[in-house]
């Protein structure tokens, strides 16, 4: 079951004196995390009103509603900020990386099972995932069109065709 409320960011400190959060993205760029005018807390059972939100440097900085002091920012330093799914519109081929995760991740030739996808590290040009086998041992492969053939979400299931090298007897 896919969850409805996603960790979207951290805060990580207070800008200026007037309450406005240093939000460090979870899994997203800064200017993904900008457009929403409602974030939540307590794992989504809190809502929360943005007043402002912008992009500077590699972080968000957001005003909430009722956090209006340095001190108001400051007592949410280290919580997660939540976004409610219904609120997210990802184009076609991108997905949240909470959905992807612990996904069965097969070949989608002969239907081998590589194992889990255990991690998506965002290094810029493209991500890349984690995959551990059932040994414990992990693969990592670019995540590109080429490779990634279907991503089935609800069957908790990835289709890949991947290049020698990636798989110890990858052909």
């Amino acid at each position: 079951m896919l969850k409805q409320f996603l960790e979207a960011g951290q805060v990580v400190g207070t800008h200026g004196v007037r309450g406005e959060l240093r939000v460090q993205p979870m899994g997203d760029s800064p200017e993904f995390l900008v457009r929403f005018r409602t974030l939540y807390l307590d794992q989504g059972r809190t809502p929360v009103r943005v007043r402002s939100a912008r992009v500077h440097k590699n972080i968000a900085l957001i005003a909430l509603e009722n956090v209006n002091s340095i001190d108001d920012g400051e007592r949410l330093r280290g919580r997660i900020l939540y976004l409610d799914r219904n609120d997210a519109r990802l184009p076609k081929g991108r997905y949240f990386i909470a959905d992807l995760m612990g996904m069965q991740v097969s070949d989608a030739d002969n239907g081998r099972v590589y194992g889990k996808l255990t991690d998506v590290m965002q290094t810029g040009a493209n991500d890349v995932y984690e995959i551990t086998d059932d040994a414990g041992k992990t693969y990592l492969m670019p995540a590109v069109k080429q490779m990634v053939i279907e991503v089935n979400i609800e069957a908790g299931e990835m289709k890949i065709r991947p290049v020698a090298g990636i798989f110890d007897d990858a052909d």
